[in-house]
């Protein structure tokens, strides 16, 4: 039922938008999500509709910062961190989906310059200070990490065609997915080339209980410590009194 509402949706604006020679529509489900203290990930449906046949690609990316790669080195009988590298400008947040794989799509030269791919994301070594070889290594490591903290995935065949003019994919966000304003970008290829894109914005917000412990414990850490050690310290003593009794 919900698919078929959200086809409604579409072709409630893909007519309108193909009388005026727009090539690509498309919007979210929701355009906000909201965190909570009991957030355990969701969904947001992306749909979206064509003027004619084409395949779609679509890349989200999150707040970017830079990062620092640290490689575990043994010393002796434990193990240290080593040789540190910082990248710049780290999507917090990437996930591509697309009809087929990308190769297929476009060429390479064309996903590189818009970053449409886990190998495309341009992750550079922000001081410069170790070799290509050693850059590209951290590069492959940072990426692997996200992708088993479930926050990079590139889902191949992911998006779904439905009558060579509408289509629709499911963006999973995780329980610890960043806060911050995220875009949906996506991608009309026809002959290897782009032929109409579209950018979306996601808005990722904490709200709630939550969201006010956060930001008092950010704008006012000194206070917010000193009353989590006193919290502590009178939790201990309570404990200590009731077990006193008994």
């Amino acid at each position: 039922m919900r698919i078929l509402r959200y086809a409604f949706l579409i072709l409630a604006f893909a007519a309108p938008a193909k009388a005026q020679g727009v090539p690509l529509v498309a919007d979210l489900s929701n355009h906000l999500v909201a965190i909570t203290t009991g957030f355990t990930g969701t969904d947001v449906l992306l749909f979206g509709a064509t003027d004619g046949p084409g395949d779609i690609a679509v890349v989200v990316r999150g707040p970017a910062a830079d990062t620092v790669v640290r490689r575990k080195e043994r010393f002796g009988p434990i193990w240290v961190n080593g040789t540190a590298v910082a990248l710049r400008s780290v999507p917090s947040y990437y996930r591509v989906a697309s009809n087929r794989p990308l190769e297929e799509i476009a060429p390479e030269l064309l996903l590189s310059r818009f970053q449409i791919g886990l190998e495309n994301i341009r992750l550079v070594d922000a001081e410069e200070t170790v070799s290509a070889e050693l850059g590209a290594e951290f590069r492959e490591a940072l990426v692997r990490l996200k992708l088993e903290d479930e926050l990079y995935d590139q889902g191949l065949g992911a998006v779904n065609l439905m009558s060579n003019r509408l289509f629709r994919t499911e963006l999973h966000f995780p329980a610890h997915v960043p806060t911050g304003t995220y875009l949906v970008e996506v991608y009309l290829f026809r002959n290897g080339q782009i032929a109409s894109a579209e950018i979306l914005p996601l808005a990722i917000s904490k709200i709630g209980i939550g969201a006010e412990i956060y930001d008092f414990a950010y704008n006012w850490a000194p206070l917010y410590g000193l009353l989590a050690v006193l919290l502590a310290a009178a939790a201990g003593w309570g404990a200590s009194a009731a077990f006193r009794r008994f």
